[in-house]
């Protein structure tokens, strides 16, 4: 049974993950100013796989605790924002808007977590190595929309 939830939750990561493919980050994502400390291209697939593994079991496990109601909830609300961000950041180039969903993210995720932990500590933990990444993320969102004020203040306009 638990298998059956694992691939639920995971068809809903790998739903908010194919964000990524409708909208790549592209020549526009790369000519912005960003940290020396950026991560490596090749790092966000191994990453973000390896989350969405570890977000698909602690959903797993949540649901099979029969304590999990609210850490479900927020599971939910979560994967949302997460679905969100790649379109609003890569799709609309809106840097600032980017930032106001990752900061939602951030907190979205930091709840689940604890949500998770009461349920199952296991799922608690496995949203960590997330809660470590967004943060990451939000660090360079944010780095990004101060090395870059006035792409920041005019996105430029999508061609068509």
């Amino acid at each position: 049974m638990v298998w059956l939830y694992f691939v639920i939750f995971l068809g809903a990561c790998l739903a908010a993950g194919a964000t990524g493919a409708i909208f790549p980050p592209g020549p526009w994502y790369r000519s912005l100013d960003k940290p020396r400390w950026t991560p490596p291209n090749w790092l966000f697939p191994v990453a973000w796989t390896t989350i969405y593994i570890c977000m698909a079991a602690a959903g797993a496990r949540a649901a099979i605790s029969g304590q999990g109601t609210l850490a479900l909830v927020l599971w939910s609300l979560q994967i949302a924002l997460n679905g969100l961000w790649t379109p609003v950041f890569f799709g609309l180039r809106n840097i600032r808007g980017g930032m106001l969903v990752l900061s939602l993210l951030w907190l979205s995720v930091a709840v689940t977590m604890l949500a998770l932990w009461q349920a199952d500590w296991i799922a608690g933990l496995l949203f960590l190595p997330y809660l470590g990444w967004v943060s990451v993320a939000g660090a360079l969102n944010l780095s990004v929309l101060r090395r870059n004020p006035e792409t920041a203040a005019n996105p430029p306009k999508l061609e068509r």
